[in-house]
């Protein structure tokens, strides 16, 4: 029951970091636009938490589920983003 806890939160907080970190501090950055850019971070995420799989209660699911929730992150806070320029920028009467 541990292991499941932490492969679910490390897949939800790799989620939430990475979609609030790409939609306030990278959304003047134009790379974030990419196609490229979700699958990147994601794989990036991934061999970040890697070592982690070396403990004995971490297998390599969490490590996978936190590149998993990475990749996702980034591409809906990179979505939040451009939403949130094009608000800006249009006229309202």
């Amino acid at each position: 029951m541990l292991q499941l806890l932490l492969t679910v939160a490390a897949g939800l907080g790799g989620y939430f970091f990475s979609r609030n970190f790409v939609r306030n501090r990278l959304r003047f950055v134009d790379a974030i636009h990419g196609v490229w850019f979700p699958l990147v971070a994601g794989v990036l995420g991934f061999l970040l938490a890697w070592p982690l799989a070396l403990l004995p209660l971490i297998s390599a699911a969490p490590a996978a589920l936190f590149g998993l929730g990475v990749g996702l992150g980034s591409a809906t806070g990179a979505r939040l983003a451009r939403r949130m320029d094009d608000t800006r920028h249009r006229l309202t009467p």
